[in-house]
């Protein structure tokens, strides 16, 4: 029971279970606004007076055409929100973060290909000359 019990209180499980709940939360509430709004001015502009209503039947089946819009537009929307609210946002946020590029530590030897210090002169793996850049030159020597 112990372990469960730091399971269920860890951090990223209570993070999780609220987000679904949120989540489910926000999916009614957009549902809602589908049916509610969307759903009627659609059915207004194709002359339906219920949109959801709309369908079709082929050998006793009923195809639920109406539904299965309400269902995309309701998607297309949260969709768009998670994008616009959550995604962007985070994505700025992580580009101002690690806004520096990473400068190299090492080259390539031109001869055997190995790994070598920016710096160097000489391949510790062939011994052949390397040819030195100028921003390796002016760059202090670590050692």
């Amino acid at each position: 029971m112990k372990g469960f019990k730091q399971f269920l209180l860890r951090g990223n499980a209570v993070d999780l279970a609220v987000g679904v709940v949120i989540g489910a939360a926000f999916g009614n509430v957009v549902n809602s606004m589908v049916k509610g709004l969307l759903t009627p001015l659609i059915a207004a502009v194709a002359k339906q007076p219920d949109f959801s209503s709309i369908f079709f039947t082929i050998r006793g089946s009923k195809f639920l055409v109406g539904d299965f819009v309400n269902a995309v537009v309701s998607f297309l929307i949260i969709a768009a929100a998670v994008y616009f609210v959550v995604v962007l946002p985070m994505n700025a946020l992580m580009g101002k973060l690690h806004d520096k590029p990473v400068q190299p530590s090492t080259k390539k030897c031109p001869e055997c290909l190995s790994e070598i210090p920016i710096a160097a002169r000489r391949c510790a793996h062939c011994t052949q000359p390397v040819p030195v850049d100028a921003a390796a030159a002016a760059a202090p020597a670590r050692g």
